[in-house]
């Protein structure tokens, strides 16, 4: 069984995806880019991550398993568990496994896990369709050179002449006017070459500029230099970050742990029972990813090593 695909597909549909006993994959979306040094482009998409703290089953990915390949909920269990000890195997023997189109797990000098994501898959999908654009740079100095060197080598002087006889002088009026009369073409001449160029430099500029237009009305860019990392929050009022106690098969034991965290003074409280037939009873709940990261690391040492985070909008 090919477990990476299971997770991506979730990937698509999911913040979070837990594997139990492992690890969860988190992801966060990613605003459309432009690196100016490359003149490339880069549509929005999901950036990858991985919390090593969150392990418990939520049952996401195994009822995922579970429909996808007709079985039991027990039964994808007990695969997952399988495939969680096959990977430990290997980061133990070779210290670093690879998820097909999510990442790379390595273990680094203090034998904790670090996570490389790919960069092959968009798991955005409204970005579907949109890839990497490179735009060449425009230049607008070579036509404006050409034109400067062109004066210098044909440059236009008019010089009088002074005649004393009355038919020399009409006839030198005659000459001067026929002169006149090519120099004034040569003038203009150059003067027509001179808006040729200028008409082929605006077409050049106007074409690259539908082309740059065209890609940029497909997605919305940020002109910056790549974004420093995202703290997770959500608009006021909603609290999706929840520092979970237990989960409990029989409500009379939720209600007890529920009692208990309350004389303990947590601001407890209770969520009815999910598609599993469990009843999740947290300690506390956030607007936060950090502050409930932060908390749920506290409560672990302090109270209760189990304690677990579940992201969900009640």
């Amino acid at each position: 069984m090919k477990m990476d695909q299971y997770i991506s597909q979730l990937l698509y549909r999911y913040q979070c995806v837990t594997v139990p006993g492992f690890g969860a994959f988190l992801t966060e979306i990613q605003s459309a880019q432009l690196h100016q040094d490359s003149h490339s482009f880069y549509p929005p998409k999901k950036l990858i991550s991985f919390n090593a703290y969150l392990k418990n089953n939520d049952g996401l990915l195994a009822n995922h398993i579970a429909q996808a390949e007709k079985m039991s909920y027990e039964v994808a269990v007990t695969i997952i568990e399988n495939q969680v000890a096959t990977w430990k195997s290997k980061l133990n023997d070779f210290g670093a496994i690879t998820i097909k189109n999510i990442g790379d797990l390595s273990l680094n000098a203090e034998r904790n896990l670090v996570f490389v994501p790919s960069d092959q898959v968009n798991y955005l999908t409204s970005s579907f369709g949109l890839t990497t654009y490179v735009s060449p740079a425009v230049k607008r100095e070579v036509y404006k050179e050409e034109i400067e060197v062109l004066e210098e080598k044909a440059p236009i002087t008019f010089t009088p002449e002074k005649r004393s006889s009355g038919n020399f002088l009409k006839y030198a009026a005659i000459f001067v006017l026929g002169a006149g009369l090519l120099g004034a073409g040569g003038f203009f001449g150059n003067q027509y070459y001179q808006n040729q160029i200028q008409q082929e430099t605006l077409a050049v500029q106007t074409k690259v500029q539908k082309q740059v237009e065209q890609k940029i009305q497909t997605a919305t860019f940020i002109i910056s230099n790549p974004l420093p990392a995202v703290t997770l929050t959500v608009s006021e009022g909603k609290m999706p970050y929840h520092v979970v106690a237990g989960a409990f098969q029989m409500e009379k034991n939720a209600e007890k742990m529920y009692d208990l965290l309350l004389k303990l003074g947590y601001p407890a409280r209770r969520i009815p029972q999910n598609k599993h037939g469990l009843f999740p009873v947290v300690y506390k709940s956030f607007s936060s990813y950090t502050e409930a990261q932060n908390e749920m690391q506290r409560i672990k040492k302090s109270h209760n090593p189990e304690a677990w985070l579940l992201i969900q909008e009640l």
